[in-house]
């Protein structure tokens, strides 16, 4: 059962305002939700909906710089500014202290870091965006047109509004998310509380504190009908701990669902319902803190019965919560001055820049330091080099090279096509290089699948990059690891288990702590690991590796044993096994190698994939193995 966040209320906090078992803090009941838009470069900002002028943003080391007044125009917030240096923003419970030169700033007591440090400029104090609007309790997301949208929920007293201020929930009776297709009827006391999960997770409570309420959208492509989702209700409640009061199947109506009343682990009740449609699993939960018995629900049944598992895009009553805009969502990394969109369906990892689709697209964004010296076409020539090395020439196919504008600069993109044995993926890898850093993103579909190809292209549009902020925040960076010589190696010693190997430098090590059993490397196509044992003799793992060659033999079509028999390594007699299978439709040849020494038993275990079984790489692997050495 999902209620992530409703098992932090029933321990705990509510995102720092609500905590269960206490006395709720009394809300107003006139709520409203101020928004601020406002861009670096741009020296208009809208406030509400309305344009103001303002002194232009500006960004520094990924940090971009605001006005300290647009937070007193946009929200009233109040400024004050002590011994000519110290400045402190005051909002609500919220006090936001910075120091003019300074990084380091407090909020609500609390030292914190600022990114960068308040500055006068033209007589005009500019302050960190990001870290003032956290700090006042304000939410924080790009846009797809590259604007920062701030948002912060204040009292209608709370607010200086202009006299053309607008306010956007205004004609709107129900409130939902266009995107996961969903929306719910829209109560005055209805406050959203935080979104999470890239919008699959949305948080409300009431103004009073008499209720909470979250919608979680999940993948479902099995049809389950209204008696099916009811099991799954139970079940999970029940492996929640919880108590089922109350269950009802919903068969009857446009949209079936299921139904149960739970009393938790912490007494508190609440109603939970599932929905199926489009593919899509919607789970909403509702817990009512004055409610002593499960009867008493029935006075949310008007909220709960209006849930619609759609979203009518031409009904201008619903108060849209998704930041999906046409069909793409925001991404940025402040480390590296990076932004861009992605489509809203992907997974996101924006600390890493890496952003991946169900159906097999990717998508890595890298910056590394350029060697001294080298072009692009120098780095182009390098990767196709590399390629080469790694896919066997029946495997690999260069396309095409282009240029394209990339946030202002002339970059090339490299066009080519690959395939492990499982089918052919279209990969364009697109180089930028400036200030002595290199800019690199990676983009792989399998070829059939033509809307990824678009997706590139858009995705590359709308690339937005602060050529200054990496060489503000970095010295010298990595260089490319696809650049790394497949022939130079780094030597690994186990003082525990008495043995060195040269290891290439261009593997990726899995668990590289040598002191330890197994030692796992992996490259390209292919794996290489140690495996060491003191609890089983070198006898007993032959016997067992040879009935499971055997038996696999018999029971797999797709496996082969090619050889089998005795060998030396390390000086050492040892019993190899050399096998092809095909795993998940990719061909690649195995090999285990089994000995002995003082008692210990060794098993040295490579993989290769047929498609990637070039000179260098098997060379590569050949060298590793045979470079194993007993140090005692």
């Amino acid at each position: 059962m999902k209620k992530s966040f409703l098992r932090v209320l029933s321990t705990g906090v509510l995102t720092g305002m609500l905590t269960i078992g206490a006395v709720m803090p009394v809300w107003a009941a006139e709520y409203t939700t101020s928004e601020l838009r406002i861009q670096a470069g741009s020296s208009s900002a809208y406030i509400n909906g309305s344009k103001q002028a303002i002194a232009k943003p500006y960004k520094v080391k990924g940090v971009t710089m605001v006005p300290v007044g647009v937070f007193k125009k946009a929200f009233g917030s109040e400024i004050r500014l002590e011994k000519n240096d110290v400045v402190k923003i005051k909002e609500g419970p919220h006090t936001v202290t910075l120091t003019i030169g300074s990084s380091i700033g407090w909020v609500d007591g609390v030292k914190k870091e600022m990114g960068t440090a308040p500055k006068m400029v033209n007589g005009v104090l500019m302050v960190p965006l990001r870290a003032v609007a956290a700090g006042i309790g304000a939410t924080i997301a790009p846009s797809s047109s590259g604007e920062v949208v701030i948002r912060l929920l204040q009292t209608d007293d709370s607010v200086d509004e202009d006299e053309d201020g607008i306010n956007l929930d205004a004609g709107k009776t129900r409130i939902g998310n266009s995107y996961y297709g969903w929306s719910i009827n829209y109560p005055a006391d209805l406050m959203v509380l935080q979104t999470g999960e890239q919008e699959r997770m949305m948080t409300f409570g009431s103004a009073d504190s008499s209720y909470y309420l979250e919608v979680y959208v999940s993948d479902q492509d099995v049809a389950l009908d209204s008696d099916d989702m009811l099991q799954q209700l139970v079940q999970e409640a029940k492996q929640s701990g919880d108590t089922v009061l109350d269950r009802e199947s919903v068969s009857k109506g446009k949209t079936p669902y299921a139904r149960i009343v739970v009393k938790d682990v912490d007494g508190m009740l609440w109603e939970m319902r599932q929905y199926i449609n489009d593919g899509r699993q919607y789970d909403v939960y509702l817990a009512d803190y004055d409610a002593l018995n499960y009867k008493d629900l029935n006075k949310r049944a008007a909220l709960l019965n209006s849930f619609q598992p759609t979203y009518v895009q031409s009904d201008r009553t619903i108060k849209d919560l998704s930041t999906v805009d046409n069909g793409m969502r925001s991404g940025w990394n402040d480390d590296y001055g990076i932004e861009l969109n992605v489509p809203a369906g992907w997974s996101m990892d924006n600390t890493q820049m890496t952003y991946e689709s169900k159906d097999g697209a990717f998508l890595q964004l890298r910056v590394t330091s350029a060697p001294t010296g080298a072009t692009v076409k120098d780095w182009s020539g390098q990767l196709d080099k590399w390629m080469r090395e790694t896919f066997t020439p029946e495997s690999y196919e260069p396309i095409r090279s282009y240029t394209i504008d990339v946030s202002g600069e002339t970059a090339e993109v490299n066009e080519f096509r690959y395939n492990f044995g499982d089918g052919w993926q279209t990969e364009f890898d697109v180089l930028l290089q400036k200030n002595g850093y290199r800019y690199y993103a990676e983009y792989t579909f399998p070829e059939e699948q033509t809307q990824d190809r678009e997706w590139f292209e858009r995705i590359m549009k709308s690339v937005v990059i602060d050529f200054d902020t990496v060489s503000d925040n970095f010295g010298q960076l990595d260089e490319d690891p696809y650049l790394t010589d497949k022939t130079k190696t780094v030597t690994r010693t186990s003082k525990r288990y008495q043995y060195s190997v040269d290891i290439p430098r261009y593997w990726t090590a899995y668990n590289d702590r040598f002191e330890y059993s197994p030692v796992v490397y992996t490259f390209t196509g292919g794996q290489f690991s140690i495996n060491v044992t003191e609890e089983q003799s070198v006898e007993m793992t032959v016997s067992q590796l040879r009935e499971a060659y055997e038996e696999a033999a018999k029971t797999r079509k797709n496996f082969k044993l090619l050889n089998s028999g005795e060998m030396t390594i390390a000086g050492v007699p040892a019993f190899s096994f050399t096998y092809h299978e095909l795993d998940n439709g990719v061909p690649y040849t195995g090999q285990q190698i089994v000995f002995e020494q003082n008692g210990t038993t060794y098993t040295i275990t490579t993989g290769l994939n047929d498609a990637n079984k070039t000179d260098v790489q098997t060379a590569a692997l050949e060298k590793a193995v045979n470079s194993f050495t007993f140090t005692k």
